[in-house]
């Protein structure tokens, strides 16, 4: 199923990414640097499509040090403007004003990429540019996502690519094999994994979402998670008078 001409696959997205953004009457494209293997191949994209109105934003929140080497290291490599802007005071300060429960980790750690969907559309706005987000087609299914955080965005270019497929354009675009190699994580607090998370792969899912085969297991996981995140996939429900 992975089988696929990805040569002529990176050719369409970045032709789309021009033809979305100048329909918008945008002049270029802010990222999210997290130094991720969708991040990278999502900035590179937008580098190939806008080569000198691509802006690139790491934004640490109490983010492991090899997160933010690994983002650098990729805009090194496709001499790419970023700028690095520390959201860990202002994560705290927040936490401060909030009475906050030490249990439950995800209530706070979703805080972050709000902070960081806040600080790309600051400069998407003050450069007249869209902001793309990183999404892939796996975690839009499950959405595996954080509702006006990292799903806050204006374009999804990797939304019909399985985590598997993004490896694969990777590797063409020569995205360093370190971010390609890592164990996939969202970066919410110290030592989360995608996969430990959900409890199951992504080579399991992207099994089931391309063939529609899988255990129970993951059957039971991905359609239950499906269902219950549809509300971020879809507009605010409104009354019908």
């Amino acid at each position: 199923m992975l089988d696929k001409n990805y040569e002529e696959i990176i050719k369409g997205l970045i032709a789309w990414i021009q033809d979305k953004v100048k329909d918008a009457g945008g002049k270029g494209v802010v990222v999210g640097l997290s130094g991720g293997i969708d991040s990278s191949v999502t900035a590179t994209l937008c580098k190939k499509a806008f080569p000198d109105n691509t802006l690139g934003l790491i934004m640490p929140c109490g983010s492991k040090p090899q997160d933010k080497e690994d983002a650098q290291l990729l805009a090194d490599n496709f001499e790419m403007d970023y700028k690095e802007i520390d959201l860990e005071p202002v994560f705290n300060t927040m936490l401060d004003l909030f009475d906050h429960c030490e249990s439950n980790k995800l209530s706070r750690a979703n805080i972050k990429p709000r902070l960081r969907m806040t600080t790309l559309y600051y400069y998407a706005s003050l450069n007249d540019y869209l902001v793309v987000g990183t999404d892939n087609r796996s975690e839009l299914k499950l959405g595996y996502f954080t509702k006006f955080g990292d799903g806050g965005i204006d374009l999804a270019p990797l939304g019909n690519l399985v985590k598997s497929e993004v490896r694969e354009v990777a590797k063409i675009l020569g995205v360093p094999e370190s971010i390609i190699t890592k164990a996939p994580s969202a970066g919410l607090w110290a030592g989360q994994t995608d996969e430990d998370e959900l409890g199951i792969t992504y080579e399991e899912i992207d099994h089931y979402i391309l063939t529609g085969e899988a255990s129970s297991k993951v059957k039971e996981i991905v359609d239950n998670l499906e269902a219950k995140n549809q509300h971020k996939l879809v507009l605010p429900p409104i009354p019908k008078f």
